[in-house]
């Protein structure tokens, strides 16, 4: 998503929890093409960590026009089984997370911007294992519509994109090879979604697509 918002001449400001390498790497690919990067850390759910990545922002590159909020975690559990403090901290990183960055950005995303928060076409398939993830999202979806509103007359778009089961390393983690066929095979295109398939998405949010605003795209290949 970083790199396709930079091929629209997007500044980006590539935020990593623990993986600073990565992020490093996602720079490194913007800046190699001509575009403009840096990296920043810090703890989504903490707001001064996350004030201090809003700063960064400003002071390279002059104010905030798009927040793209793709952070989360995925444990799963049934819920007679699962854990609170694994229920702790999925709400933490994916609710108070979602919450701490949307509060920042509806303060500073500039006029004529975009919000896009992510939730998961999970909240529709309601798999068994599911629950604790799906409960985080079902609050980010209705984060969003609310925020949506809330920013009338500020001409800030506010969304989430919900994607299906897509091939990145949270969606293959504790899943065998045989899990993941199946899983893939359950949607009508037969596969699964690609993060440049959900990186479309998020472009069209953040640039043309002015008139969606309040609303979750489920970006799945008809999955639900």
């Amino acid at each position: 998503m970083a790199e396709r918002l930079a091929a629209d001449g997007t500044a980006v400001v590539a935020h990593y929890s623990s993986n600073a390498a990565k992020a490093d790497e996602v720079v490194a690919a913007i800046t190699t093409k001509g575009g403009h990067a840096v990296a920043a850390g810090g703890d989504v759910a903490d707001e001064t960590a996350m004030g201090a990545l809003f700063d960064t922002a400003t002071e390279h590159f002059g104010g905030i026009d798009v927040v793209v909020n793709t952070a989360g975690i995925m444990p799963l559990g049934p819920i007679a089984e699962m854990d609170l403090a694994t229920f702790d901290r999925i709400q933490r990183v994916n609710v108070r997370g979602t919450f701490v960055i949307d509060q920042l950005a509806a303060r500073q995303v500039r006029s004529g911007g975009a919000i896009i928060n992510f939730s998961t076409t999970i909240t529709r398939l309601q798999n068994p294992s599911y629950g604790a993830y799906a409960a985080s999202k079902g609050a980010v979806e209705a984060m969003t519509l609310i925020l949506a509103r809330e920013l009338r007359g500020r001409d800030i778009t506010v969304n989430a994109v919900a994607p299906g089961p897509t091939a990145t390393p949270l969606f293959f983690e504790g899943k065998s090879q045989q899990v993941i066929d199946h899983i893939a095979s359950l949607n009508p295109m037969e596969h699964l979604g690609t993060p440049e398939d959900i990186a479309e998405v998020v472009a069209f949010l953040a640039g043309a697509g002015r008139w969606v605003n309040g609303q979750t795209i489920f970006a799945n290949g008809g999955a639900a």
